[in-house]
């Protein structure tokens, strides 16, 4: 199973991130495969954001329920990561991962500045 970021490099603030992830080797419903999206900001730990499920079930950290949404095509096998309102506190490398067989993909660099 492979995972691939993509999506801008610079957000403004106050602006929507959003980040698509590719997968290949696996489909978005097979059972039991859980869909994530983590974060790191730099200098701290790893942060999860949230998860779809392959039934399409949606979980999200709290402090970002708010903000967040993801979805996914299953025609396409993207899922997508949408962040409203961004400040520079959410700058940090962004990974996909499948949860369950703890499957990542390289990362992308998102920065938030004006």
């Amino acid at each position: 199973v492979q995972l691939q970021e993509s999506g801008p490099g610079l957000v403004k603030p106050s602006e929507t991130l959003s980040l698509t992830c590719t997968v290949s080797g696996a489909s978005l419903t097979t059972n039991d495969y859980y869909w994530s999206w983590v974060r790191q900001p730099p200098g701290k730990g790893l942060e999860w954001m949230g998860s779809i499920s392959y039934s399409g079930t949606t979980y999200y950290t709290p402090s970002l329920e708010r903000r967040t949404a993801i979805s996914r095509d299953a025609s396409k096998n993207h899922v997508t990561l949408q962040l409203s309102s961004v400040t520079p506190e959410d700058t940090a490398v962004y990974y996909c991962a499948e949860s369950a067989r703890d499957f990542w993909g390289q990362g992308t660099q998102v920065t938030v500045s004006s």
